[in-house]
Parts: structure tokens; sequence; C-alpha cells
């Protein structure tokens, strides 16, 4: 399982609605919205460990 950077839910790599490379790694995401956040500013992301949203 891999971890959505944006919102933090578990997602099954093989399921992920959208995926992203960055800086070599690739990232897996719950929603095509999760991956447009983070590749608005993966950084913010990153950087912060967990984020949480309340839009979920």
């Amino acid at each position: 399982m891999a971890k959505d950077p944006v919102c933090g839910m578990d997602v099954n790599e093989r399921e992920a609605a959208a995926k992203s490379e960055h800086a070599g790694e690739t990232y897996y995401f719950c929603s095509p919205g999760c991956k447009v956040e983070f590749e608005r500013d993966p950084h913010k992301y990153l950087g912060e460990g967990h984020a949480h949203h309340p839009h979920h």
C-alpha cells in the first residue's frame, strides 16, 4: 500500500485513481483532485509528512 501524500489515505498502487512522479519517486493518489493539489505544490506535501485536509 502507498499513502496519498495529500490526504494521507492508504492507496493500493494497482487501483490508484491517479499517480505522479516527482524527484524520481512515484506517488499514488485516491483521487485526481489530490494529484492536482500535489502537482501544484509538491514540496508543501512532502515537507510536512502527513497533510490532512477537510475535503475527505
